[in-house]
């Protein structure tokens, strides 16, 4: 969505989800209702910068949308489904104008439960990303696509894909029970979670970071946590959001290259994402039960607390990655858990720790575990060992950024061990 203006596309944003629910809900079939959504948006971006915001911009979007969802039912070219539509609904009258605003349920918000459909198990996180970005974020397929360097076409697919995948499965627009709710939560925020890591650390391309996808990511955690507010998880995970963004204004030079945590700037962090994301986990920390979202939160606030990288402390952020591992069994984890090791220990520590994740074959081949062990060994002195890992994960990740960096490590090592003349 573009051409509308910060203000104008924020609001768009928010009510996107809201108006797919409506049509939804009133006509029983999301795919037609979120590409109905998608035309009246493009109405907005055009019309509102130029006229001005309705009193009501709710209650327009609605309208809007309502009378090309009557288009759609209507045309002769229309799919199967929404002649099935025509057939039973043709009799009524009521197709010929918009009902009234109360007949749409006007002030009821439908966010939580379009985030749900569109975060449903049976999707892929590939497809999951994309359809919640589009019909919970309100972001185009042109734009996510750009976000994702694909061709849009290919995205597009990806996203019909994705909705008739919903329907074939038949689950009603509604939010799950309470029985149903923690298992496809926990889709929704591994979700949101995957969209903000690809803004934060772009996966591949020419970009360090995607500033537009992480600040998605963190309006919609906000959102699930204003209707979720006692779920610590949700918190955890908002938490983390902001703690990790706080040091976006100092990953990068001037020339866009990459800087490790232990070297940037803590005076360019954002303070005020610190100081809400230390009070939220904090918060959070005091409620219960504790989930694997709160404890890296707890760990990213450690690491912001500290005034420099030499005050860090890294026996506490030891103890949370231990808990963290044994909650997740997640390789990546293991390989974090190293690094705090070795902080603590010594690298030696670490690298055995490596050794021991390495024999056990779950990374095999990742660009990361290369670079944490080349990390490890610079530590240790193995300058030459080192020089070896950071050209084996510079060779094998995607992101061109990383790659520089990696690659620049290894040229500074290998300048070192150069005798003069």
């Amino acid at each position: 969505m573009s051409s509308g203006g910060p203000v104008v596309d924020d609001l768009l944003r928010e009510l996107v989800p809201q108006v797919v629910g409506v049509l939804t809900r009133r006509f029983g079939d999301f795919d037609a209702a979120e590409d109905a959504v998608q035309e009246s948006l493009i109405d907005a971006a055009s019309q509102w910068p130029r006229q001005g915001v309705p009193d009501n911009p709710r209650g327009w979007l609605v309208q809007v949308a309502y009378r090309r969802m009557v288009e759609q039912v209507r045309g002769e070219q229309a799919r199967r489904r929404r002649e099935e539509l025509v057939a039973a609904r043709e009799p009524s009258d009521e197709l010929t104008a918009p009902p009234a605003d109360d007949a749409l349920d006007r002030d009821r918000d439908d966010t939580l439960t379009t985030l749900f459909l569109c975060c449903h198990p049976a999707l892929t996180p590939a497809s999951a990303i994309a359809l919640t970005l589009r019909s919970v974020g309100g972001l185009t397929t042109a734009e996510i696509a750009s976000a994702f360097m694909v061709p849009e076409a290919t995205m597009g697919q990806r996203i019909s894909r994705a909705k008739q995948r919903i329907k074939a499965s038949g689950v009603p627009f509604r939010l799950p029970g309470a029985g149903e709710r923690a298992g496809r939560l926990k889709s929704v925020l591994h979700v949101l979670y995957l969209i903000f890591n690809e803004g934060y650390a772009t996966s591949s391309g020419p970009e360090l970071q995607r500033v537009e996808l992480s600040r998605e990511a963190i309006r919609l955690a906000r959102m699930a946590h204003d209707m979720l507010p006692g779920d610590g998880e949700v918190a955890g995970l908002l938490a983390l959001m902001l703690l990790t963004d706080a040091r976006r204004p100092a990953r990068a030079d001037r020339y866009g290259a990459a800087i490790p945590l232990a070297e940037q700037d803590r005076s360019l962090w954002d303070g005020k994402a610190v100081a809400e994301g230390i009070e939220l986990i904090t918060r959070t920390l005091a409620g219960g039960a504790v989930g694997p979202y709160q404890l890296q939160a707890a760990i990213a606030a450690v690491h912001d607390e500290a005034p420099t990288a030499e005050a860090t402390d890294w026996p506490q952020i030891l103890a949370l990655y231990g808990l963290l591992e044994r909650m997740s069994d997640n390789p990546m984890v293991s390989l974090s858990r190293a690094v705090a090791a070795a902080m603590v220990h010594g690298p030696a520590a670490g690298l055995r720790m490596l050794d021991e994740l390495d024999a056990g074959g779950r990374l095999a081949g990742h660009h990361r575990f290369y670079a944490t062990r080349a990390h490890l060994r610079e530590m240790a002195g193995e300058h030459q060992a080192a020089i070896d890992d950071y050209r084996l994960a510079a060779g094998r990740t995607t992101s061109i950024r990383e790659r520089d960096h990696l690659t620049t490590r290894a040229a500074r090592l290998s300048a070192d061990q150069t005798p003069p003349g």
